[in-house]
């Protein structure tokens, strides 16, 4: 559908016009130059965050303690109600007839195959999250319910705990990142803008987006990205610890947890400065690979026909409850209320919409060619799906070791470690050292590949959305990411979880607001393009009936005018006879009345009247 002109259609307000970047603009582009009035102000907010926790961090806990306390009481409605927005919103792009607008121009191709985009999507799914939470979450929701279902029986229970992970994994998160995601495709691959969350605005401010408006958004897209990166980082670490430690080798304590971050971001670091950039995404790739045979085995050693089972069930009551639990707020519960939505829900909704310019960026590149429809449904439902069975498999496994097998995953006073839950499972399970050597191995890469890929998305930010930014441009925000992840850990202390959670749901608060200034762009953006697509249907449509109409008129003057030529032919050829032979008769008339007149004289002046002898032909036996 041609409908993007380089003009703002007259009394639109949407700016659909293509590239419009200064030569200058574009040269720094290409040579991934430093944006200053970004990555200053975004390098001082970091440099007084790692600074002051540091220094403090007794006082930083308990600032951030109060502030969580005041975000779950005043604002965590908010991020309920906008999630659920997102969900409806995405939902209403794919679905509506804005669904047909074409992410690049009308006759581009996508750029790659469904199969190895479904791969990408899978890709951008996977990630130390599922692999901490996959076998934690359904157990410790188990463990620890919900505040509205401890009543009920444990397999009761347990179907709550699984539909509540599924809630957190499934399609609200790629809900968020579907907007973020579609809101810079279109921007980059339609309207020729470069890769940044700036950009993705353009549509509603315009020429402001170039501006101090623009700088404000990248500022808060890149802290926010920054800390979603140092949440999973976070968590990664947590994790690797506990599982050097089912190895026999030691790794408690925060000199531990700090080691390991520096062991990794040297790898990483190591990664950016020598270029080994394709190196580290034949490892991602094949990181993939060794989660789904982590994930493949454990279905095959454990209780597969419960897992399939499982699976298909909470499937069905993750839909069936769908709407009651997207709206749920627990505000009749009080503080376990308030206590629960701080630990899960709205840690979650703040970690996605943290991390979701990262993930965004990521699916808009591969995604060039794609309609809005394919690109929601398939960027919904691919990753989501993945979700579903990874759970099923791990925490499926973890509630039939815990209801059925007599095997318990909990510590001596009943609670579950987050970070140990995984490991307990496998050594419950046969090939548990090799499954767990596995699981550090999968959480290791995947710790090195996101802060490494995390640093390209924040050095993008940080150039106004160059592909290629310069070496120490990325350097920097890797040290950046480390240091923030340890400062969190510092504060945290045996608490690191919570201080990490507090951060995410902090940070994204901001974020919150871009993204709702997406929505509204993108909806102002393909309502006018449809809108334009509709008149110049119409217009297509009122031309061809035209065409159609005359071709139609012509045909039948046409017809009617052969007609009428051959009838005034043969009435003109009739006409022309008659006159012929009146003339002819009348000449003939008058040959006989001169033939007779000098008859008549002759019989006057002879009295005879004149004999004509016929002659008659000569016979040739007369010669």
């Amino acid at each position: 559908m041609t409908t993007s002109q380089n003009q703002t259609p007259p009394g639109a307000g949407v700016d659909l016009r293509k590239g419009g970047l200064s030569k200058e603009q574009r040269q720094n582009m290409r040579e991934g130059n430093l944006a200053p009035k970004v990555f200053w102000p975004a390098a001082a907010i970091m440099v007084l965050f790692v600074g002051l926790t540091i220094a403090f961090p007794q006082r930083a806990k308990s600032i951030f303690d109060a502030l969580q306390a005041d975000v779950i009481n005043y604002f965590g409605w908010y991020y309920v109600a906008i999630v659920a927005f997102f969900v409806v919103f995405a939902l209403y792009l794919g679905f509506s007839r804005m669904g047909d607008i074409k992410l690049g121009d009308d006759d581009d191709e996508p750029a790659y195959s469904f199969t190895t985009w479904f791969a990408f999507l899978f890709a951008a799914g996977m990630g130390i999250g599922l692999v901490f939470y996959g076998a934690t979450e359904p157990l410790m929701h188990y463990v620890d319910p919900r505040p509205g279902v401890e009543g009920g029986s444990r397999e009761q229970i347990a179907q709550a705990a699984m539909s509540q992970s599924f809630l957190h994994w499934g399609l609200h998160p790629w809900a968020i990142y579907v907007i973020v995601g579609l809101a810079i495709a279109y921007s980059a691959h339609r309207l020729k803008q470069p890769l940044s969350i700036r950009y993705s605005l353009k549509p509603l401010l315009g020429d402001r987006v170039t501006g101090n408006w623009g700088n404000l958004i990248d500022i808060v897209a890149l802290v926010g990205t920054l800390f979603g990166v140092a949440t999973s980082l976070g968590l990664g670490v947590m994790q690797i610890a506990a599982g050097l430690g089912y190895l026999n080798i030691p790794a408690e304590g925060n000199l531990w947890l700090i080691g390991i971050i520096l062991v990794l971001m040297g790898i990483t670091l190591f990664s950016v400065v020598t270029g080994l950039e394709k190196g580290m995404k034949w490892l991602s790739n094949g990181n993939l690979i060794l989660a789904a045979i982590v994930c493949i085995f454990v279905l095959l050693v454990g209780p597969t026909l419960f897992i399939f089972r499982e699976f298909i069930g909470s499937l069905g009551h993750y839909l069936q409850n769908i709407v009651a639990m997207t709206f749920e707020t627990l505000a009749l519960y009080g503080v376990d209320g308030e206590q629960f939505q701080a630990a899960w829900t709205t840690f979650y909704w703040g970690w996605w919409i943290s991390w979701s310019p990262f993930v965004g960026m990521f699916i808009a590149r591969v995604s060039k060619g794609r309609s809005v429809r394919e690109f929601v449904t398939g960027v919904l439902l691919v990753p989501a799906l993945t979700s579903f069975f990874w759970f099923s498999v791990l925490g499926g496994t973890a509630l039939h070791q815990e209801l059925f097998s007599g095997e318990t995953l909990r510590n001596a006073d009943g609670s579950v470690s987050a970070e140990h839950a995984l490991f307990e499972m496998f050594s419950n399970l046969p090939g548990g050292v090799v499954l767990t050597v596995g699981a550090v191995l999968l959480i290791t890469v995947f710790f090195v590949t996101s802060a490494d890929s995390g640093a390209l998305v924040l050095g993008m930010l940080s150039t106004n959305g160059s592909p290629e930014p310069k070496t120490w441009i990325r350097v920097f925000w890797v040290c950046v990411a480390a240091v923030t992840s340890i400062s969190l850990i510092i504060v945290g202390g045996s608490e690191a979880l919570s201080a990490i959670q507090t951060i995410a749901i902090l940070t994204a608060l901001p974020f919150s607001v871009v993204i709702i200034m997406m929505c509204i762009s993108l909806y102002k953006a393909l309502s006018v393009e449809h809108r334009l697509f509709v008149r110049a249907q119409r217009r297509n449509a009122r031309e061809e009936l035209m065409d159609s109409v005359t071709d139609r008129v012509d045909e039948h003057l046409d017809s009617h005018f052969d007609a009428a030529l051959d009838k005034a032919v043969e009435a003109k050829v009739e006409e022309a006879v008659e006159e012929a032979v009146e003339k002819a008769v009348d000449e003939v008339n008058v040959q006989i009345s001169a033939n007779t007149a000098a008859i008549d004289q002759i019989r006057t002046s002879t009295g005879a009247i004149p004999v004509v002898t016929p002659k008659t032909q000569e016979k040739p036996w007369d010669k």
